[in-house]
């Protein structure tokens, strides 16, 4: 049970600090005639007492001293009430100087100028601090108290122990843990700081119930030693909100948060050459299709920190587009990039024309995909459609208005793809380079990478929301493994490359190390504060269509070529007859127009075209061992 406790009315201090002041009059003169007795003149005394109360209620007013909330008392309002101690000492003698209030009583004051001032100061902050530690024992009275630890020992650590202490009051701070050696058997704010290691000896035998991260610098791979080690000994473990939150004073203890998977997965941040993209960005108009998605709208918001002259939003999902506009219209920074929504499908011939011939970008960053490979599976038609021959009529329409960069988004399941997702995205990538052998004044770039984090339909949200319901959490096969990259780093990579690139390249992003799923959805649900397949099952399901265990390795030493970028190599990829491509895509939308397709004969024309498209787990499987049509390909 918490008490509630009201706040001190602000009169009732001000009337304090009034009476701290005459009792440090009183002080101070007891002490100076207990070393000499002189007789004190009544009169005298009294306007001294006066002149008092009148110095410091102008002080008090103007430095509002009495307007801080009294239990909340830290080192700040410590110093302030130093200040006002040594300006009203000041004042007093001066007055007693000048104008002769008090003065045969305060005759020697100059040498007691000090000792006024500190009896002033100890009497103002010794009822400030009874107040609040008064105020923490009752709110804290039969409170169940919780034993935490603090891991950092900085800047953060102090502001996590100070709102803990203002606000929460039920807990007990066994230590701040800190890698810092030089800290060690130190302590900070009545704390003893500890290494990790001592923390983990400590858990042993003293009963912890909460770590708070309080780091913006926690390595990850020393963030997800320590969450391992507290969740195998049920430690909850929260983490403080973001550095703009904290330097800005908002932070409070509401904020604390439990930590997501996310912030385990995500990896040592991404330098990139800001200058360089800055000046191939800056006052360019650039188009972003699938602006609305995952990937298009982080685009979208990196680029309009650039500068650019305007950005040409293309999506066809109209709440999606309309919500990330209205976003960037809220933020929208000083050099007032010009933000144009445009509603749209990429495959509608017609508009895209308009669109370029209007606004003629000189960027385009091509997101828009389908990219759900259960689903493209079930409908290759709309694959080849959207991903594969949506890509052509963009890349086309990038060389007849002379767009100096065409950067598209790939997929790591574009290697050796085993489900139609990965084909159309190969067929793609064909077709931009191909392109890249002849166009004169468009650099034709691909970016590939693997699953991002929180994007739309990603596993992670799926686990999240069957964790939310109570289960079962569905996983495919146990030792189905991925790889993982957060949006912003994938986004990052995808400028950086953008920006390097001579044209022709297809860039490939170090994704890490991969992910087990099963490990994933267990640490997923511990981190809820459940257990796994005890309060929350998992069950497996089996692969779905088109799917596979392992995803291609995009980065080794025999398939790619290091560039300036340690996270970004360019892949080695076998170049295609850009007169088979066309005669390729020509098929593929004579296919297309017919009324009665067979979807066999259209996944059939797809494997001639990639001969490395084997399918798994899917009932295209028999068109592996079977040629549906002949087309000359290039080596």
């Amino acid at each position: 049970m918490i008490r509630k406790v009201k706040i001190m009315p602000r009169w009732i201090i001000f009337v304090l600090d009034l009476i701290c002041g005459v009792f440090a009059i009183f002080a101070t003169l007891l002490f100076k005639y207990t070393v000499v007795f002189v007789p004190i003149s009544w009169p005298s005394l009294q306007e001294l007492i006066i002149s008092t109360l009148v110095i410091n209620s102008l002080l008090f007013s103007f430095s509002r001293t009495f307007k801080g909330i009294v239990r909340y008392t830290g080192l700040q309002d410590a110093l302030r009430v130093l200040l006002v101690a040594s300006t009203s000492a000041l004042a007093i003698y001066l007055q007693s100087y000048f104008l002769g209030f008090g003065a045969t009583v305060t005759d020697g004051l100059p040498s007691l100028l000090f000792l006024y001032a500190l009896f002033f100061f100890l009497f103002l902050l010794a009822y400030r601090v009874i107040v609040k530690y008064t105020f923490h024992f009752l709110r804290s009275y039969n409170q169940i108290k919780k034993n935490i630890v603090i891991y950092g020992a900085g800047q953060a650590g102090q502001a996590t122990k100070r709102v803990l202490e203002n606000e929460r009051i039920g807990f007990s701070l066994l230590a701040f843990v800190d890698d810092d050696k030089r800290k060690d058997n130190k302590y900070m704010d009545g704390a003893p700081v500890i290494t990790f290691e001592k923390f983990k000896e400590t858990a042993l035998h003293d009963a912890i119930h909460e770590v708070i991260i309080a780091s913006f610098s926690l390595p990850p791979e020393r963030k997800n030693e320590l969450v391992d080690f507290c969740l195998n000994r049920d430690i909850n473990v929260l983490t403080i909100p973001s550095y703009t939150l904290w330097t800005n004073g908002d932070f409070s203890a509401k904020q604390l948060k439990k930590v997501r998977i996310e912030d385990l997965l995500e990896r040592e941040p991404i330098q990139i050459d800001n200058k360089q993209l800055l000046a191939d960005v800056k006052g360019k108009r650039i188009l972003v299709t699938g602006a609305a998605g995952s990937i298009g709208s982080e685009l979208v918001r990196m680029l309009n920190r650039l500068s650019p002259a305007s950005i040409l939003l293309c999506d066809q999902a109209e709440t999606p587009l309309h919500n990330i506009e209205v976003e960037l219209s809220k933020s929208r920074n000083n050099n007032k990039v010009q933000l144009i929504p445009y509603l749209c499908d990429i495959n509608n011939t017609a508009r895209m024309e308009a669109l370029f011939d209007r606004y003629q970008p000189h960027l385009i960053y091509h997101a828009a995909a389908y990219k759900h490979v259960p689903m493209m599976e079930i409908n290759p038609e709309e694959a080849v459609k959207v991903n594969a021959l949506g890509t052509q009529l963009l890349a086309d329409l990038a060389i007849k208005y002379n767009v100096e960069r065409f950067v598209m988004i790939s997929t790591d399941k574009a290697v050796n793809p085993t489900n139609v997702m990965g084909a159309s995205k190969r067929l793609a990538e064909m077709y931009v380079q191909s392109l890249s052998m002849t166009a004169k004044k468009t650099k034709f770039i691909t970016t590939r990478f693997g699953n991002v984090l929180g994007s739309n339909g990603s596993v992670i949200l799926r686990f999240r929301e069957q964790i939310e319901r109570g289960g079962p959490v569905t996983v495919t096969h146990p030792h189905i493994v991925r790889y993982f990259m957060t949006i912003p780093e994938a986004c990052q990579l995808v400028l950086e490359a953008g920006s390097m690139a001579n044209g022709g390249e297809i860039f490939v992003f170090d994704m890490g190390q991969p992910v087990k799923i099963s490990d994933l959805a267990k640490k997923m649900i511990r981190l809820s504060g459940q257990v796994p397949n005890i309060n929350i099952s998992i069950q497996y399901t089996g692969l779905r269509p088109g799917e596979k265990l392992y995803e291609e390795l995009l980065v080794d030493a025999e398939n790619s070529i290091k560039t300036y970028h340690e996270k970004i190599m360019i892949a080695k990829i076998r170049i295609t007859d850009p007169n088979a491509i066309i005669e390729g895509f020509q098929l593929l939308q004579t296919k297309l127009n017919q009324r009665d397709l067979d979807p066999f004969e259209l996944v059939g024309v797809m494997k001639q075209l990639v001969p490395e498209f084997v399918s798994n787990n899917s009932e295209y499987e028999q068109l592996d061992t079977t040629k549906v049509v002949k087309l000359k390909m290039g080596n």
